[in-house]
């Protein structure tokens, strides 16, 4: 099973202007959406006759599709989305997602992809770009070590025409494809030694830095909290992995700092988990995938501020040497942490990893988890959870994710939280035993390893999986977190909503 996904290799070509005849001619399926006050705009499209007789007969409602054969001499078959007016994107979205789904079984190799001026809500994600966004999540490669693997899709051409920016949107959604392909792959695949060979060889093609931290060099740096979930694995191959970008201009300006739990496999440690639990547990490194794919769509859209990405990885196993409950071990800061379930080792190797990066001054820190299933029940899966120490971040976090299709909602963490994590022998308890309100303990735990004055967010990321998918991804990984990062990072607010003393050294 490769490490890696072969991105499709396919032409696209974007046109503002309204489609001909001999547009559509050239295409074996056509994915069309408008807003209901449009359809009278189709009587100026080839085969909008056909299209408006199926619409008023099928009484179709607002957000809802449908399909119809058009063109006499080669039928088309062409499916027809009614986008709701002012529709957020997560909705576009997700009516992108259904036209595809039934424009699938027929395998069209040429696809034609079609939204009139203005069909655009106010967060700026067009029809078009939802419209492409679910198409390539569709036909993307998945992961298969099956000796006769299904047919896959395969796109020759797809053919644009409407507005928005669809070079960017490719370049999201084959990060966003990557994030779902290393999620997606089995523990005897993807472990720690085999991960960090993987971005070793995405560290050569993309021109990063990347340095290696192994547990020589973890417990030169003093991280017990990291390096006690790695006792358990008789591998003894986990490491801290940092990777730098760094564009031309920037070197007066500090980078931004993303965190990714990376657990190849978590077994729950000698708190073991049922079999139902840890069924889905090669997907618990969901964070640092998200983190990497994030790093990768940056990187190709030239983004003008350095980058930081902290990778923890790895395995959550069981062995003559695993940690255990009421053990005190001492993260790098130097904060001693008693242990109180084997099983919320995402925060104890993400304590060690925030800390070293809060030695490098960063800008901001963002972390991104797949920490608790507190944050499940409080959001479901089809949105994840944020925190943040910085309230002039809140706003621009749940634009983001308005904006991206992949919704956040800000969650809170007063400081009196911090009580119940007192401990009698250590400096902070690791967790609580009775799971209530455990993504906000988490936040808690996670906030003390942020050096002071440095503006973080946490995600904690419910929505990385969800039977069905989610939005434009069908697939059950969603790789939920990479859209959401780059559009946040990529907005002019998140930037002003830092003190500019941390932006520039």
């Amino acid at each position: 099973m490769k490490l890696l996904p072969t991105n499709a290799a396919f032409e696209l070509s974007h046109g503002r202007g309204r489609p001909t005849a001999a547009w559509l001619g050239r295409l074996d399926g056509l994915l069309l959406l408008l807003r209901e006050d449009q359809f009278a705009e189709l009587d100026k499209f080839p085969g909008g006759a056909a299209i408006r007789r199926e619409h008023a007969r099928l009484q179709c409602k607002i957000g809802s599709h449908f399909s119809v054969e058009i063109g006499a001499k080669r039928p088309l078959r062409a499916v027809v989305g009614v986008l709701p007016p002012d529709a957020a994107a997560f909705r576009v979205l997700s009516l992108a997602a259904k036209m595809v789904q039934q424009l699938a079984p027929t395998r069209p190799a040429c696809v034609g992809l079609a939204a009139f001026e203005g069909t655009t809500e106010a967060s700026g994600t067009s029809a078009a770009e939802a419209l492409l966004a679910a198409l390539l999540a569709a036909t993307e490669s998945q992961p298969t070590a099956k000796q006769s693997p299904a047919p896959a899709w395969q796109l020759r051409r797809v053919q644009v025409s409407g507005p928005g920016d669809l070079a960017s949107t490719v370049v999201v959604e084959s990060a966003a494809h990557l994030a779902r392909w290393l999620t997606q792959l089995p523990a005897s695949t993807l472990y720690p030694m085999s991960y960090r060979r993987t971005l070793t060889t995405l560290a050569r093609r993309h021109g990063w830095r990347i340095r290696v931290h192994d547990e020589a060099a973890l417990r030169r740096l003093g991280a017990g909290a990291f390096l006690a979930v790695a006792r358990g694995s008789a591998r003894r191959d986990a490491a801290l992995v940092h990777l730098e970008y760094r564009p031309p201009g920037s070197a007066r300006r500090a980078p931004i700092a993303l965190v990714g739990k990376g657990l190849c496999f978590d077994t729950g440690g000698l708190n073991l988990k049922t079999p139902r639990s840890m069924l889905g547990m090669h997907g618990d490194m969901a964070g640092s995938a998200v983190a990497l794919g994030a790093l990768r769509a940056l990187t190709a859209l030239e983004y003008p501020h350095p980058v930081d990405v902290w990778l923890a990885i790895a395995e959550n196993r069981i062995g003559p040497d695993s940690y255990t409950q009421q053990d005190v071990v001492t993260a790098a800061d130097g904060t001693t942490i008693q242990v109180t379930h084997t099983d919320a080792e995402g925060r104890m190797v993400l304590a060690d990893t925030l800390a070293l990066a809060s030695r490098t001054k960063p800008a901001c820190i963002i972390d991104f988890a797949t920490l608790t299933g507190a944050c499940v029940t409080a959001l479901t899966e089809r949105m994840s959870g944020v925190f943040t120490n910085l309230s002039t971040l809140r706003d621009v976090l749940e634009k983001a994710g308005r904006d991206s299709g992949e919704r956040v909602w800000t969650m809170p963490m007063p400081d009196d939280f911090d009580e119940e994590l007192d401990s009698p022998s250590a400096d902070i308890a690791q967790c609580l035993l009775d799971g209530k309100g455990d993504h906000i303990y988490a936040a808690r735990f996670l906030s003390r390893f942020v050096g002071a004055g440095i503006p973080w967010v946490h995600v904690d990321l419910s929505a990385a999986e969800r039977t069905g998918g989610l939005a434009h991804v069908q697939t059950p990984v969603t790789g939920f977190g990479v859209r959401f990062a780059t559009r946040l990072l990529s907005s002019p607010a998140f930037l002003a909503a830092l003190p500019p003393h941390r932006v520039h050294r």
